[in-house]
């Protein structure tokens, strides 16, 4: 078993590599996120890099209604190989003890509670003497980012002590000890239930009841993709992800992306104006959303039509080598402004991948 440094050693790593992203530190230490902001709690934010953390409830009931006071704020949640970024206000929660969601015009979030383990709120000072960045910070088990909350200049940092006074835990000790990270589920197949699977699918009526049908005939997402076959599915070049976002920029179509990990999915509603390629990245940098995409990632991609009462479903899903969903996009069907039909055309116009092993 991996011995972890003690949280002395992860502030002296992270001041002497100030500009490091978070993510990034707790990779090079071997640690999880949530280690790596805990040995923070306590501490208080310096003029230098330093930064102070304190440990608050991770439950969304206590959370989101707490946000909400914070105002106009960046909501985040990741994947290994996407950042999805949303400008808005944690206005109109639901709570549920299985699944929870923020809906409103801008932040859109499945919440699945059972996930959310760890918490904290971040202080970290400003660079140029600029004041503290302030944030909300949710992880798994494991300590992995589930959720973070950004302040932003136009939120009410007024607002901010009070909300962490109403957040705050009593154990306010550094360090934190996390569970062991549970590994992407492969792809699961049954080849020989292909026929029942097709012909289950054909008879679906709303998209979620597809992964009770995987889970009853002991499959996956992706593993039912790969035996399927068309009419429901077409397996996509992988590279063709730059062309699927270049033909929604160009066409200005809405589209619903998808972007979850275990604990949280976040969407966005809209269309893709601003694409900004920059190394692996390929980014989306429009005013209150931001899409950061890792191209090389992208190990499979596929077409997805599932029927409902509405019509049928049409997206186009990314997983990385792992088996892991990146992504998922489909085209916005409302009244008015229905951007299906030039969805499908663009869906049907992507490279075929030649093969795919079963």
């Amino acid at each position: 078993m991996t011995e972890h440094p003690p949280p002395e050693a992860i502030r002296d790593h992270a001041a002497s590599h100030p500009k490091m992203r978070a993510r990034d530190l707790a990779d090079a230490l071997n640690i999880s996120e949530a280690e790596l902001v805990a040995a923070t709690v306590g501490s208080p934010v310096a003029a230098t890099a330093d930064s102070g953390a304190t440990r608050i409830t991770a439950h969304p009931d206590m959370l989101m209604p707490a946000a909400e006071r914070l105002g106009e704020v960046m909501a985040l949640t990741r994947v290994q190989a996407c950042v999805h970024e949303k400008v808005g206000r944690y206005a109109n929660y639901h709570p549920g003890p299985h699944a929870a969601m923020v809906l409103n015009g801008d932040i859109d979030l499945r919440i699945f509670p059972s996930h959310w383990v760890h918490a904290y709120a971040v202080e970290t000072a400003g660079a140029d003497g600029q004041g503290p960045r302030r944030s909300l910070q949710v992880f798994d088990a494991a300590g992995d980012a589930v959720h973070k909350i950004h302040l932003r200049d136009g939120s009410d940092h007024a607002a901010w002590g009070a909300v962490v006074d109403t957040l705050a835990v009593p154990d306010q000790s550094e360090g934190q000890t996390v569970a062991a990270r549970t590994p992407t589920e492969a792809a699961k197949s049954a080849p020989d239930k292909r026929d029942i699977l097709q012909k289950e699918w054909a008879r679906l009526t709303d998209t979620h009841q597809f992964l009770r049908l995987c889970s009853k005939l002991k499959m996956n997402r992706l593993g039912a993709y790969r035996i399927a076959g068309a009419p429901f599915v077409r397996a996509i070049d992988p590279g063709a992800v730059d062309t699927l976002l270049e033909a929604v920029q160009s066409t200005a179509i809405e589209v619903m992306v998808f972007v979850g990990n275990r604990g949280c999915i976040q969407i966005h509603s809209g269309p893709i104006r601003t694409l900004t390629p920059m190394g692996p990245w390929q980014n989306v940098m429009d005013p209150g959303f931001n899409l950061h995409l890792r191209r090389d990632h992208v190990a499979e991609l596929w077409a997805v039509e599932k029927p409902t009462q509405r019509g049928p479903a049409v997206s186009v899903e990314a997983f990385d080598a792992e088996g892991g969903l990146i992504f998922q996009m489909f085209g916005v069907g409302k009244e008015g402004r229905d951007s299906r039909p030039a969805w499908g055309e663009i869906v049907t116009s992507l490279p075929a991948r030649e093969e795919v092993t079963a």
